[in-house]
């Protein structure tokens, strides 16, 4: 019963403008349950959960999971009511920034992605992503653990958006070799990349370590173009860290991004050093 309480949802974060919907869902649990003839009580024994989760969910303190809500659908005989936020809280359950994220990928055609510190995250395995989300402090946690491993594998869908955007990645070469989670999670995690860049829509570039002189050195850098021919850009180095659309700030970002480009290896080379790093693990 105790598990089964942690997987009934995840609690909202205050401010979040999810919020509103989150709480019109809980109502109407509450009115499909008593028009069941339902007690808190029951329901939750019927679904296996605790009183307090149900509570929390009818009070809209807690984002329900989709399955939860075909569950008590069919079991409250709701004729769909409760299945119809079904989307709405599998967006709801991703924290804010991640949604936001997602939602600007969501609409790329175009996306140029450069990491200096760990695998990126859409290049993320799982079992990479939560043995690298564990080091962060303050600790993540269980269920912010699991929050935050769901919403970085389900912004992976781009790659099954028709057509795909095109992906041009480049990462440091630290970031192939620094053993996350452990040696075997690593090796899992590069015979990944290896796979998602041998993708037609796909370019992944190595920045060697003894490239020392570009202009990466400010941090990750990532900018995105859209179907309309406007973009959003984002670096650690500049603009406070803060997504920015302006032409003249996204020039500057295409320009560091093409100089890092153009000094990594080819495409080509790159899936030789990976081969060559995950031989030497």
């Amino acid at each position: 019963m105790g598990e089964g309480v942690d997987e009934a949802g995840w609690d909202v974060e205050p401010g979040d403008e999810i919020e509103p919907v989150v709480q019109a869902v809980g109502r109407l649990l509450r009115v499909c349950r008593e028009a069941a003839g339902l007690t808190v009580s029951e329901l939750a024994e019927a679904v296996g959960y605790g009183e307090d989760m149900i509570r929390k969910i009818e009070r809209g303190a807690r984002i329900p999971r989709p399955e939860f809500l075909d569950r008590v659908d069919r079991l409250l005989k709701a004729q769909g009511h409760l299945r119809a936020f079904m989307e709405d809280m599998r967006k709801a359950r991703y924290p804010k920034k991640v949604r936001e994220l997602a939602e600007m990928e969501e609409r790329a055609v175009e996306m140029s992605l450069y990491s200096n510190h760990n695998i990126h995250g859409l290049l993320q395995t799982e079992e990479y992503a939560r043995a690298l989300l564990r080091t962060w402090r303050p600790a993540y946690s269980p269920d912010q653990l699991e929050r935050m491993v769901g919403a970085r594998m389900a912004r992976k869908a781009v790659f099954e958006r028709s057509p795909a955007p095109e992906f041009s990645f480049v990462q440091e070469e630290v970031t192939l070799r620094r053993p996350i989670g452990d040696t075997m999670v690593l090796r899992r995690q590069l015979e990944h990349m290896l796979e998602v860049a041998r993708l037609p829509f796909v370019e992944l570039q190595v920045m060697p370590t003894s490239r020392a002189n570009h202009p990466g050195t400010g941090g990750r850098i990532q900018v995105l173009k859209f179907a309309d021919g406007t973009g959003m850009g984002r670096t650690d180095g500049d603009f406070s860290g803060r997504p920015v659309s302006h032409p003249r700030q996204l020039r500057v970002l295409d320009l560091r991004y093409g100089i890092i480009r153009a000094q990594a290896l080819t495409p080509e080379e790159s899936l030789v050093f990976i081969e060559q790093a995950l031989g030497e693990l």
